[in-house]
């Protein structure tokens, strides 16, 4: 069964970024990840927005991390992927694949991609 509602293309980028990471998914790391592995550049802001709207949503959970070993460490917000939020990127991926597979007649690859 599909989601409730569609992921729009930063929130799959999120979660993506939080799948990679895994325990170490709090929201810096993420949007590290993001300006290299998806050469996104989002604000500090962005990446917290969307962190906290797909948890409420219930497609991530938060916990907190063990402080860090310094004096007066702080421990971080990290984030993992919900059983919801695992089936609702299998549905967007699904749904681009639908998408990609019927495509035909239309040059999408420019000459420097072939």
């Amino acid at each position: 069964m599909p989601p409730r509602e569609s992921l729009t293309e930063l929130e799959q980028l999120v979660m993506l970024s939080v799948a990679r990471l895994d325990a170490d998914a709090y929201a810096a790391a993420v949007r590290r990840d993001l300006a290299k592995a998806a050469e996104r550049k989002l604000s500090a802001a962005s990446v917290h927005v969307a962190l906290v709207r797909l948890e409420r949503r219930g497609l991530l959970d938060s916990f907190d991390s063990a402080p860090e070993p310094v004096r007066g460490g702080r421990s971080r917000r990290c984030f993992e992927i919900t059983p919801e939020g695992a089936a609702a990127l299998r549905h967007a991926r699904a749904v681009m694949n639908r998408m990609w597979s019927r495509v035909c007649g239309i040059p999408l690859l420019g000459a420097s991609e072939a």
